[in-house]
């Protein structure tokens, strides 16, 4: 299984390196890393610490991308489930553009999109406003996707066509990742309103990652105020990596699919697809959050290791 960690700098990690000034803050990072995920609850009762002040640190660790959270059922109602995302956090005082391992990125806006099939109840909104009509698929065609920062439909899919820079270098690809923001989509918002949102590369199907639900029990750090607290309102941050030895997501081993099978030199481009197909046993929708939107001021990422 791939180490998942986090280079940082001092200049574009000082928000990780705030929150890592706490040595709460820490102790929860250690505790998730040798236990796996847990509760709120869990990890006030494991550091001691009241419960009110273990969800600020929790809060704030999500905030710097150190975890993931997802919501998850328990005997009475739901419960919020904590997940590390890094197992080791790097500070490099060297530059970022040579690490040991090159790395070419690309940053897709999430109105950028090359094809779509959509089905109602869908639409798309920029940082500003509404974009054309909401609940119509044929609003998926204005110009002015291109500013969209958000967009959701209950079933279909949208296509994206990445470069490929790698084989524009003739740089062999060790590694390929995908991340971006993802959340179910349900009519005003739901936290147990699963999901199966599947990712494919170049036509074939890399994996699946079941959303748990559509979240607004509070506004998205990066979502702007005139979009109701009723909206879906952030989602969990993904990361979907293909290897020689299959896919991961989030560190996790989901599928065969390698390297090998997405063809990456036979291409001039990378084509990517995240769809909710009508054969998903959990068919709840997708919402995909961009830059001005949801809990990560990005876009959608491909990065290829080489």
């Amino acid at each position: 299984m791939s180490t998942r960690f986090l280079m940082i700098g001092p200049e574009d990690g000082k928000e990780v390196l705030k929150c890592l000034a706490a040595p709460a803050r820490v102790s929860m990072l250690e505790l998730l890393h040798i236990r796996g995920p847990l509760n709120v609850n869990e990890i006030a009762e494991a550091l001691d610490l009241p419960q009110s002040t273990t969800s600020t640190h929790l809060n704030l660790l999500e905030e710097a991308g150190l975890i993931r959270t997802e919501i998850s059922k328990a005997r009475k109602g739901s419960q919020k489930v904590c997940h590390a995302v890094h197992e080791e956090i790097v500070l490099s005082f060297g530059s970022h553009a040579r690490t040991a391992e090159e790395a070419i990125e690309v940053a897709m806006p999430v109105g950028l999109y090359s094809g779509y099939e959509v089905f109602a109840p869908c639409g798309m909104c920029s940082r500003e406003s509404i974009i054309g009509y909401l609940d119509s698929p044929d609003t998926f065609l204005a110009p002015d996707r291109m500013k969209a920062g958000l967009l959701w439909f209950t079933r279909g899919y949208v296509d994206y066509q990445f470069p490929n820079n790698a084989r524009i270098k003739g740089a062999e690809v060790k590694e390929l990742e995908v991340v971006l923001e993802l959340s179910s989509e349900v009519p005003g918002t739901s936290d147990n309103w699963p999901s199966d949102i599947t990712l494919s590369i170049n036509g074939k199907s890399i994996g699946a990652w079941t959303s748990p639900g559509d979240f607004g029990d509070r506004r998205g750090k990066y979502t702007p105020d005139w979009w109701k607290l009723r909206g879906s309102q952030y989602g969990v941050l993904k990361c979907f990596r293909v290897t020689e030895n299959g896919t991961f997501i989030d560190g996790v081993h989901v599928s065969e699919t390698s390297l090998s099978d997405l063809n990456l030199l036979e291409h001039r481009s990378i084509r990517l697809r995240i769809e909710v197909p009508e054969t998903a046993e959990h068919p709840g929708g997708i919402n995909i959050f961009g830059r001005g939107f949801g809990n990560y001021d990005q876009d959608i990422v491909l990065r290829l290791k080489t």
